[in-house]
Formats: C-alpha cells, structure tokens, sequence
C-alpha cells in the first residue's frame, strides 16, 4: 500500500478544502493510495520516511512564511532516502524564506502578470509526449492564473506556456515551464503550475496529468 501525507490549507484563496474534498482525495482513492491528511506544517516535524508520497497543497498568507531548519531537514532528508513529492499551483509560492524547499521542488512562483484570481485564457503545450507521466495527455486550453516563475534548469520539463506581452509588453513569447519532474536523491519530485481552482483541476487533461505523476513521484517499492 502506498502511504502519502497530504497537507494542504492555508491561504483560503486557492480553495484547498474544497480541492481536497472534490478532487485530490478521490484521484487518490482511485489510485489506491493510503492518506494521512494534514491542515498542520508542523506535520513536516516528524520522521516523513514511513510515507511513499507527501502531496503539497499548503497555500501561504504571509511571503514571510518558512519553514524551520529541522522542518526542511525532514523533508529533504525523507526525499532523498526515497519518499516522493506531488505539488501543484500553489506549491511554488509557499514558504518563501525556505530556500531549500523551492531547490528540492524545482521553481518558485514569481508572479501572475494577469493578476491574482483572473481567470486569463493560455495554452498548455506538452513537450514530452514519451515520459509516463504525459501519456495520453494532450495539449489542453485553461482560462486561470499563468504562472511565470523562476525554474531549475536541471528540471525535466513535460509541459510549458508562452506569455503574451498584454500585461507586461517585455514578456511576449516568453515560454515558462508549467510541469516538469526532477530527482532528488532516490525520491522523486512532480510539480504542475495549472490548478488555482477546481475547475482548473477537473480538466480531463490536468486531472490524468497529476494522477500519472502522483504515481510517477511515490517510492518504487510500491
């Protein structure tokens, strides 16, 4: 059986409960996965090796947000000896004062030139249609927040999207990452920017999406 903590809350604006209820638990009942489910980043305090899987929705209020030294030591330690992460959307503007949280997920979040909350039209184009995580995911359109962010090279991108230059003109053409996977130690680490609201999510395409790399990301052993 496949163990994962998923903690998620915070920030009441990306709806994390209801996310939780309407769809992340469901995808991962259908994955037949065993969730400890967590409104407490003080969660990341203990021993995370007995988890295959820690799932990240936490949203932060603060940009002064972080998490302790023993926190990130936990998290990190547990990745490298082979537990998996799964995030999405809000992952990468949470804790912002930890750097070593935004190194092991991959990016971090810097902006929306569109705006908080306005649900602007762009296209997600798959650049990886031979990883197990993309297979049978297609090229798919959402109207939510784009995210620009700030991405590790070393990331292995599935999927991207380009800025126009409406909002800020030096942006146009611009290509940004919006999903990608990464190694860290013998864990491994998926990431996907699309999902500011249920909506977003409950895209056959995002939703096949993460439900591959939630099984990509867990421990192999399971």
């Amino acid at each position: 059986m496949t163990r994962v903590l998923y903690l998620y809350g915070g920030w009441p604006g990306h709806k994390p409960y209801d996310i939780a209820d309407k769809w992340a638990l469901p995808l991962f009942g259908e994955l037949g996965f065993e969730v400890t489910e967590t409104n407490d980043v003080f969660a990341l305090d203990a021993d995370l090796t007995g988890y295959d899987l820690i799932a990240l929705n936490w949203n932060n209020a603060l940009l002064s947000e972080g998490l302790s030294a023993a926190q990130e030591d936990s998290l990190l330690g547990a990745v490298e000896a082979g537990t998996g992460i799964a995030a999405w959307h809000g992952a990468a503007a949470a804790f912002r004062l930890s750097l070593k949280y935004h190194l092991l997920l991959g990016g971090s979040f810097l902006e929306h030139p569109a705006g908080e909350g306005v649900k602007y039209p762009y296209r997600v184009s798959i650049v990886d249609h031979t990883h197990e995580v993309t297979a049978g995911v297609q090229d798919f359109a959402v109207a939510s927040e784009q995210y620009y962010m700030s991405v590790d090279p070393n990331n292995h991108v599935l999927a991207e999207s380009t800025f126009t230059g409406e909002h800020l003109s030096w942006l146009d053409g611009r290509t940004i990452p919006q999903a990608w996977t990464r190694n860290w130690g013998r864990g491994r680490v998926f990431y996907s920017a699309v999902g500011h609201d249920l909506d977003d999510l409950q895209n056959p395409d995002v939703t096949r999406l993460c439900k591959q790399g939630f099984a990509w990301a867990a421990r192999r052993s399971h």
